[in-house]
């Protein structure tokens, strides 16, 4: 399912600069800036992706001054996101709209940077850095390009993005709950119910925070520490 979306997004930057669709249907000539672009395009959706980037890379290196060599260029990274590298895919991006700042493909790039973070991201009991780097990116994007439609579809994940974080958050302050951390596990409900509101946890954190703000003060009614000791004596 994932390969048939990226079907649809491959290269669909690429032709706003180009202004043309895919090569009609007819012969180029081999030896060709056109025909090397080809066999490229045709690997690719063949899902022979070391291919689609030998040919690609043979574009930027035999023909740098053709129109299609910037094509190629965004033709490997597609290639290295779509075999799920994304480390490469990453940094073929990043390549490209640092070589590239003004081009009118730079909302797909940024997209596609982002969702090698998206692709990436780990479950709610693991370390979330790379759903971190995912909103970054994301929210990056909609604040430089707020009208494309990359936008529009980032929003989606975005949201997705902060509902992690905030199902992450909630899961170490139900971890603390149970050990009794009481104040370290509020902090974390706090935290959660300040950044992520509005995307489906506002119920359930409330009533923990409440929950957790009773044992604290049950603690304190007892005189013991965070860590259900005793104060007496001390």
């Amino acid at each position: 399912m994932r390969l048939n979306r990226l079907t649809v997004l491959l290269f669909m930057g690429l032709f706003i600069v180009s202004g043309c669709g895919f090569f009609e249907p007819r012969q180029t000539r081999r030896g060709t800036p056109e025909a090397l672009y080809q066999l490229g395009y045709e690997n690719y959706h063949e899902r022979n992706y070391k291919k689609a980037i030998e040919a690609f890379q043979r574009v930027q290196e035999l023909y740098p001054l053709s129109n299609l060599a910037l094509m190629a260029e965004l033709g490997i990274a597609d290639s290295y996101y779509s075999n799920e590298d994304y480390a490469e895919a990453e940094m073929s991006y990043e390549d490209f709209m640092n070589l590239h700042p003004t081009n009118d493909n730079l909302p797909y790039v940024m997209y596609q940077i982002a969702m090698c973070h998206y692709n990436q991201m780990s479950g709610i009991d693991r370390d979330q850095s790379e759903t971190l780097k995912a909103r970054e990116s994301f929210e990056r994007l909609i604040a430089r390009f707020p009208d494309s439609k990359f936008s529009f579809m980032a929003e989606k994940q975005l949201r997705d993005c902060k509902r992690r974080l905030g199902e992450h958050e909630f899961y170490v302050g139900q971890f603390y709950y149970r050990l009794g951390k009481y104040k370290s596990a509020l902090r974390r409900f706090e935290y959660a119910a300040r950044e992520y509101a509005g995307i489906g946890m506002d119920y359930k954190l409330q009533y923990f925070i409440k929950e957790t703000k009773a044992r604290i003060d049950e603690e304190a009614t007892e005189g013991k520490t965070d860590d259900g000791k005793s104060k007496i004596g001390k």
